[in-house]
């Protein structure tokens, strides 16, 4: 029930296709339906995830300038592919139709996966500037960093299962 690759990625020139009309479209490399664009963007979200829990760790061993760093970049790469790649293929492939199909899977675990993502991406600022500046009065900060951090991981660690669901329901069935 996969859709097109024509489809997901026309009009993004760097996720799979070519910038120039009637150009070739780059094929996807893992043996699926997806385009170029998808598959790299499936092997990078599986690398961040791996980023963020080596970040653990690195917070676990009081590495907290190594913990910091690597969080803020996985969270801000993160969100160079959901604005790349991951909110033009929802905008177009998936919120136009949704009222009419959201009991099919197709829709289901894509819309399930970009309103988590957003939940996780939001609470990942929100904790970058609260652990990382100044720039929120202290009521609006929290004391409880572990518990905190704690949910965005399993949270993040969701969204990356949900997004590995939803590559594999577009492309490979």
């Amino acid at each position: 029930m996969g859709i097109s690759t024509d489809s997901y990625e026309s009009g993004y020139s760097w996720v799979g296709t070519s910038p120039h009309p009637g150009s070739a479209k780059l094929k996807g490399f893992l043996g699926t339906q997806a385009g170029f664009g998808a598959d790299l963007n499936l092997l990078i979200q599986i690398a961040m995830g791996a980023a963020l829990i080596v970040g653990a760790f690195l917070a676990r061993s009081k590495r907290y300038s190594a913990h910091g760093a690597c969080q803020a970049t996985v969270l801000v790469l993160n969100l160079a592919m959901i604005s790349s790649v991951m909110w033009p293929s929802l905008d177009s492939q998936v919120w136009p139709r949704l009222s009419k199909h959201f009991g099919r899977r197709y829709y289901a675990i894509a819309t399930m996966h970009g309103v988590l993502g957003a939940v996780a991406e939001l609470l990942g600022l929100y904790i970058l500037l609260v652990a990382g500046t100044n720039i929120l009065p202290q009521a609006w900060r929290f004391s409880r960093w572990k518990v905190w951090m704690r949910i965005e991981l399993a949270f993040w660690l969701i969204v990356l299962l949900t997004g590995i669901g939803t590559y594999f329901i577009w492309y490979a069935f």
